[in-house]
């Protein structure tokens, strides 16, 4: 008897495993082909940050959800500035920035790429937004303190980035690519050419 009654519950169990295994594949699946689609990413997830926006102002409450956030989000802004090899903390036989004029060129690689990048704020919008709607994490406090905090937070952690940037010479942000146009003719070379 002990049997029967076993062999029903795992066999549900392995039914709703194989049932998560398939959203997380489907899931992966769009994740994957939405990998190429910057520009259409980020206008989602500022949808998704106007609609977090709207139930904030409206609930005029979770500033704590809101600063937390922040935090969350500008700490992923550090790693989206700064290189995957700190020239700093650990010198490597890896590919390193350049800190010469004469050095050669190497690419910049970011310790947190653009995609996943986009994955986590995306997530942790949805997380927060998710939060707004339970009244334990609206917790009383006054605002404009956090604000304060926040912003000051924000400068030092910004300066002290920039000044890295400034000190390795890196840019972490790419125009596009370079355009070379070869060497322009003289005037004094083409006047000789036409006595």
């Amino acid at each position: 008897m002990e049997g029967v009654g076993g062999d029903g519950s795992s066999a549900a169990a392995a039914a709703l495993n194989q049932r998560r295994h398939e959203v997380s594949k489907l899931f992966q699946y769009y994740l994957d082909k939405s990998t190429p689609h910057a520009l259409y990413r980020w206008i989602g997830t500022a949808i998704l940050l106007f609609v977090f926006a709207l139930r904030i102002y409206y609930a005029q409450g979770f500033y704590i959800i809101v600063y937390g956030l922040g935090i969350y989000i500008l700490n992923l802004l550090i790693g989206f500035l700064s290189p995957l090899v700190d020239p700093e903390l650990e010198p490597s036989d890896g590919p390193m920035l350049p800190t010469k004029g004469s050095d050669e060129f190497k690419p910049f690689i970011r310790r947190l790429p653009e995609f996943k990048f986009w994955y986590a704020i995306t997530k942790a919008f949805c997380v927060a937004l998710f939060m707004t709607f339970f009244s334990a994490f609206d917790v009383p406090v006054f605002w404009p303190i956090l604000l304060c905090y926040w912003i000051v937070l924000f400068v030092l952690t910004m300066k002290r980035q920039i000044m890295h940037m400034i000190k390795y010479r890196y840019i972490p942000f790419s125009i596009g690519k370079q355009k070379y146009s070869g060497k322009k003719a003289s005037a004094s070379t083409s006047s000789s050419r036409a006595d």
